[in-house]
């Protein structure tokens, strides 16, 4: 039977983070939390599920994430983030997978059901949201810029079809925080890669996006949450783009003033 061990990392995250640890307990072997000095009761609700946890100062999610990792003891780690959560039937998976002794793959694709709105939105460009998720360490490494990280590897996957059930945003504040925060770091991540925005592209996108999603992706059969999905795509990449467009011009400012 294989070894699993999870690798968990947190910043303040006491009204989630039981409920993940505690759908690990059944599967996982060790669970690793890497804390960043968090200032509610994380740690405290951590010590109750996990075999080791490590209090590390927060070098961005790619680092954090490859360095908890990195201080797993098995070859094969499930990767969890707090505000998500094994289903039922992903841990029997799971349970069916470790007593098999061959394994072509090096990692496995888990679709992700995302809880938004009161409902489980199975539309959209939400879903199925596939996260490579489980994986033999040594196999590849965490990659991205400062969002949008994930593990990565040139060796064969598979995919499994329980789900990661994910708790987003516990409302519409708390979903545009995260927006201004994400859309800024992402903006500056395309920035230093080279992209570019103009107008076309601010003008046209963000509809594209809704059209795609609340359309095309069926999120008209969602109701009321899945029209907010579909705007809030938009919006992030209306904010996104604006965001660039801003950079460019700082930029394109600091040269005139250089001359």
């Amino acid at each position: 039977m294989k070894s699993l061990s999870a690798a968990v990392i947190t910043l303040n995250e006491e009204s989630k983070i039981a409920r993940a640890l505690a759908s690990l307990a059944p599967v996982a072997d060790e669970i690793v939390v890497v804390d960043s000095f968090s200032q509610d009761r994380t740690v405290e609700i951590c010590r109750k599920f996990a075999t080791r946890i490590i209090q590390r100062e927060w070098p961005g999610y790619r680092n954090q994430k490859q360095f908890a990792t990195d201080q797993t003891s098995h070859a094969w780690v499930l990767s969890l983030d707090a505000d998500e959560e094994l289903s039922p039937q992903l841990q029997e998976e799971l349970r069916r997978w470790k007593a098999l002794e061959a394994d072509a793959a090096c990692g496995y694709w888990i679709p992700r059901m995302t809880r938004f709105m009161g409902r489980w939105i199975r539309r959209t460009s939400w879903y199925p949201d596939y996260q490579l998720r489980l994986f033999r360490k040594d196999s590849g490494r965490w990659e991205g810029g400062r969002v949008h990280e994930s593990f990565r590897t040139n060796q064969p996957t598979g995919r499994m079809t329980g789900h990661l059930l994910h708790y987003t945003y516990s409302d519409l504040s708390e979903y545009l925080r995260q927006l201004d925060r994400f859309s800024e770091l992402a903006a500056l991540d395309a920035f230093e890669s080279g992209r570019r925005v103009g107008y076309l592209k601010l003008a046209l996108y963000p509809p594209l996006v809704f059209f795609r999603n609340y359309f095309i992706r069926l999120g008209f059969l969602e109701g009321v949450p899945g029209f907010a999905v579909s705007a809030m795509a938009a919006a992030s990449t209306l904010f996104k783009q604006l965001k660039l467009w801003d950079l460019q011009r700082r930029a394109v400012g600091r040269e005139r003033s250089a001359q």
